[in-house]
């Protein structure tokens, strides 16, 4: 068994050392791929790490019958710097709210957050599921289609006729918001 084989069965097997090889042997090839593509130097070394958090995770659907180890890595990396141009704020609040200080714009804030998630709880079944997979658990829609079982063109649509029912919902709900305030004063 050759070294590398040897490293990805550990790797599969949970060993962090294995990461850590494998991480010196291809982060160097997988960051000129980001580094291309994002053409932000921090921006390059978050999906680097992303890459290879995505690499531990996922290590167990490496497959070497379908290729080689460093051409999955390179999708992974890939993808992952695609979403990052895609998806330039992240998910998760990492700002701190007590810098703000307004308490307006903070109950503003959860207002809008309010309303969201009421929104979010209209959608169909299938249609939360999938935002839930995509948005929040950050897979990218080829992971997210086999993990709802659905073809990958049904779970695009599903994506994009939650996203249109979420914004016809926020679009109304604030034309209602402005109605309100106009009747009031």
């Amino acid at each position: 068994m050759s070294e590398e084989k040897s490293l990805i069965s550990k790797l599969q097997e949970g060993n962090t050392r294995a990461l850590s090889k494998l991480y010196d042997d291809y982060a160097g090839a997988l960051y000129g791929v980001i580094i291309r593509i994002c053409k932000n130097e921090a921006q390059a070394q978050d999906v680097l790490q992303e890459t290879f958090v995505k690499i531990w995770e996922n290590a167990n659907k490496y497959d070497p019958g379908k290729g080689k180890f460093y051409t999955w890595a390179y999708r992974i990396a890939r993808n992952t710097s695609l979403n990052a141009l895609r998806n330039p704020s992240p998910l998760i609040q990492s700002d701190d709210l007590s810098v703000y200080g307004n308490k307006a714009e903070l109950e503003e804030e959860k207002i809008n957050l309010h309303e969201l998630k009421g929104s979010l709880k209209q959608l169909n079944a299938h249609h939360q599921k999938a935002l839930e997979l995509v948005y929040f658990q950050g897979l990218t829609h080829r992971e997210a289609h086999k993990e709802m079982d659905v073809p990958l063109g049904t779970f695009k649509s599903y994506v994009q006729q939650a996203l249109k029912k979420l914004r016809d919902a926020y679009q109304l709900s604030l034309l209602l918001v402005c109605v309100l305030m106009e009747w009031i004063i």
